[in-house]
């Protein structure tokens, strides 16, 4: 078995969890999905049978994406993204600004958040360039109705501007160091 299979699963196991708790019934977890996870023939099919398999609600699952991902063939990557998104997964574009895509991609992928990569973020709130990226991609992200994702937030300066601009949704140490999910549920 894949290790990103094996990760799908055990996200999979977890969203099953967190839905039998009236506290994280409405979390969702996101997977980051390799290229060579997914170029791979059968993902689509693998990922349906592992959702269907667990149990898990489908639109409580997201998967992150990366702009180097899309180089390949997009007319496939669109394909598998509409048949999982038929079902209810939703997608990320993660690192958003340091790949090399075209924003074609933005309204022709159906994605649901794009994640501002943390180059973008760490002097936003005193570099400005950086904050004209930053103000630029949440501004395209909810022009597109999408979500925006800060990546990297390990200041109050940081989630300040970032709260400023119109970004309302955080990921970094700010909040929080990676933890097992025991450690993160309310008790």
């Amino acid at each position: 078995m894949s290790l990103g299979r094996w990760a799908l699963e055990q996200a999979c196991i977890q969203l099953v969890h967190w839905a039998a708790q009236p506290e994280t019934a409405h979390w969702t977890l996101a997977v980051n999905v390799s290229a060579r996870e997914f170029r791979q023939p059968d993902f689509v099919r693998q990922t349906i049978g592992i959702v269907a398999g667990s149990g898990a609600r489908p639109d409580r699952l997201r998967l992150e994406l990366t702009e180097s991902m899309l180089l390949d063939d997009v007319d496939d990557v669109a394909a598998k993204m509409a048949q999982l998104r038929a079902l209810g997964v939703r997608f990320s574009l993660d690192d958003f600004g340091t790949g090399y895509s075209s924003l074609s991609y933005l309204k022709r992928l159906p994605l649901c958040q794009l994640k501002i990569d943390r180059a973008f973020v760490k002097d936003a709130w005193c570099n400005p360039n950086d904050a004209a990226i930053a103000r630029a991609i949440i501004g395209l992200a909810a022009s597109l109705g999408l979500e925006v994702v800060a990546e990297g937030v390990e200041t109050a300066a940081q989630r300040d501007f970032l709260v400023a601009n119109g970004c309302r949704i955080f990921q970094g140490f700010l909040f929080g160091r990676p933890a097992p999910a025991l450690d993160i549920v309310p008790q």
